[in-house]
């Protein structure tokens, strides 16, 4: 059975974050995209597969391409701007607003 739960995502599009599980993993990217129904995201250089693409005129010739595939978002911690080190991101209200914050430094990241 399958929910369509789209989940809040502490991580958005511009954040740098540190890959800690698979193959890239202790490698640093930026998020290009990020995709809340299946809780991934796509960053920048990391976790590249290879795709295979078809000639499709006379004369052209077909390609294997590295595009980068989704990762889980369980899979990555955020790098604070502040302090540079991997964390947690917390929340907090500030000015009738709601802000993410390093769980390590107290500084806000948005």
């Amino acid at each position: 059975m399958s929910f369509n739960v789209i989940t809040l995502m502490k991580i958005k599009k511009g954040d740098k974050v540190l890959i800690t599980e698979g193959k890239d993993r202790t490698k640093i990217g930026q998020v290009l995209k990020v995709l809340p129904k299946n809780n991934k995201l796509i960053i920048e250089g990391l976790n590249l597969m290879t795709r295979h693409v078809k000639p499709r005129k006379s004369g052209e010739k077909g390609q294997k391409l590295r595009v980068p595939s989704p990762i889980d978002v369980s899979n990555v911690k955020i790098i604070c701007p502040k302090c540079k080190s991997p964390t947690r991101i917390g929340f907090k209200k500030e000015k009738n607003r709601k802000v993410r914050i390093c769980k390590k430094c107290n500084a806000i990241i948005d």
